[in-house]
């Protein structure tokens, strides 16, 4: 059953996740053009769809306090904005590294908040992704707290 907004009728949540894994093969297939292997870089910056799919999934969830969707938004803003440290314009998929980061700060700070379900549940990742995602969390939050949006960051979690 589809969900409506207004006069505007919403893809299923199918549809959604189906467009969502052809946006990430396509990345991923674009980034292993460039190199015969995939560096750590590069699979790192692939997280970025997961990530921003996983932050707009928790934005949505009703089970999401106030202060950690405040948390969450600004993650995404961090993603949208045109200017940020490493900005994709300038470097291409290699920008996205200063979104990863941010956004491994937020779901860490998520996941130490509350149960695990709710964050698992939106992931549209492999299970090794949110792995890897729990692996990269304490490098996230020391690498986040040296950029501009992790002080940001800091700010709403106290």
């Amino acid at each position: 059953m589809s969900e409506h907004t207004g006069n505007m009728e919403m893809p299923s949540e199918q549809q959604q996740r189906d467009t969502y894994q052809k946006l990430r093969l396509q990345a991923q297939q674009y980034m292993e053009s460039k190199s015969s292997t995939l560096d750590s870089a590069g699979q790192f910056a692939l997280l970025a769809p997961d990530l921003f799919h996983l932050l707009t999934r928790l934005m949505l969830d009703s089970r999401i306090d106030k202060k950690s969707k405040a948390l969450v938004g600004g993650g995404l803003l961090y993603f949208v904005a045109p200017i940020d440290v490493l900005p994709e314009i300038l470097v291409g998929p290699g920008g996205y590294l200063d979104d990863v980061i941010v956004a491994v700060f937020i779901i860490n700070t998520i996941l130490n908040k509350l149960p695990q379900e709710v964050v698992t549940e939106h992931w549209a990742g492999d299970e090794d992704l949110l792995n890897t995602l729990r692996k990269l969390a304490g490098s996230g939050n020391k690498l986040a707290s040296k950029l501009p949006a992790g002080r940001l960051i800091r700010t709403f979690t106290k």
